[in-house]
């Protein structure tokens, strides 16, 4: 696939199909924020997710992916990452690197940064203690659960070593 190219969302379920990574995907009504999705959460089993994508000023991208109820005080981050302090990144730099529009992102987007690794991946602590995931498979129109195991043979497949850190924000 080239680079100008984007995986779609069927292309994305085969290639987790082709990695023999096990999935179930459930259809809903677009959601774009984790209030709009706690109803349609609240039937799935598995830990639920919101996902960051952010760089700093230096152009270092990282894609943050928590549990929903995950504090993250992005004003701290850079102390727990090596990185500088951080931003939301726009919607272009967001579809140029990971192919999915805001309300979509997700892990499973790093299928479109697997040829230049320039998107880093952080992953809760607390998210990697659930046996069972669920993301957008691209598009913010269903949900795809994968067991955390299924989650970290996918990543490894695209080259992305994720960085595991306790995310929830600090009170002192």
């Amino acid at each position: 696939m080239s680079k100008s190219e984007k995986y779609s969302r069927q292309e994305l379920l085969d290639f987790l199909e082709s990695l023999e990574i096990e999935t179930v995907t459930h259809e809903h009504a677009a959601v774009f924020t984790v209030s709009e999705s706690h109803k349609i959460k609240q039937d799935l089993p598995g830990g639920h997710t919101k996902n960051l994508f952010l760089k700093d000023k230096k152009g270092k991208m990282v894609l943050v992916v928590c549990l929903n109820d995950t504090e993250v005080d992005l004003k701290s981050f850079h102390k727990k990452y090596d990185c500088g302090r951080m931003s939301f990144g726009n919607a272009e730099l967001l579809w140029n690197h990971l192919g999915v529009r805001p309300g979509s992102v997700t892990p499973f987007a790093l299928i479109n940064d697997k040829d230049t690794h320039a998107v880093n991946l952080v992953l809760d602590a607390n998210l990697m203690r659930k046996e069972l995931v669920n993301f957008h498979p691209l598009e913010n129109t269903a949900t795809t659960a994968i067991s955390r195991d299924g989650l970290l043979r996918f990543l490894a497949a695209t080259g992305h070593e994720p960085t595991i850190l306790a995310l929830e924000k600090d009170d002192s």
